[in-house]
């Protein structure tokens, strides 16, 4: 049974940073995409970061391109986002998510796995 666990949501003020981690197991995604998103009240999901994991290479949404890190390690199974130069608007409920296949893609729905989602507050 795939599972998909997020850590390191938290407080921090405006300009700060934070670092998300979401382990995996279950399975392995070595031929797979795993990505980021987010979800503030009253809002739809919306994509944040994707990265496929047979070698790194990334996908971002503009609104976090620049600011926003995303990297994996294959040894722990583990995915993680460095969030840096936080602003308020970013504040959401972050989830992990895991897509079988090589392609990196923004649409909810083509993401097979999913956290159980970890909160992000930024304070202006």
């Amino acid at each position: 049974q795939v599972q998909l666990v997020e850590s390191g949501g938290g407080l921090v003020q405006a300009g700060g940073s934070l670092r998300l981690s979401c382990a995996a197991s279950g399975r392995t995604f070595s031929s797979d995409t795993m990505g980021w998103f987010r979800q503030a009240p009253g809002k739809e999901r919306e994509f944040v970061s994707a990265i496929r994991w047979s070698n790194s290479n990334t996908y971002y949404a503009g609104s976090v391109k620049g600011r926003f890190t995303i990297s994996r390690d294959n040894a722990k199974n583990t995915m993680y986002l460095q969030m840096n130069s936080l602003k308020p608007e970013d504040t959401a409920v972050y989830y992990c998510a895991a897509r079988l296949g090589l392609a990196l893609v923004a649409g909810a729905s083509s993401y097979n796995y999913w956290g159980q989602g970890t909160q992000v507050t930024v304070s202006s």
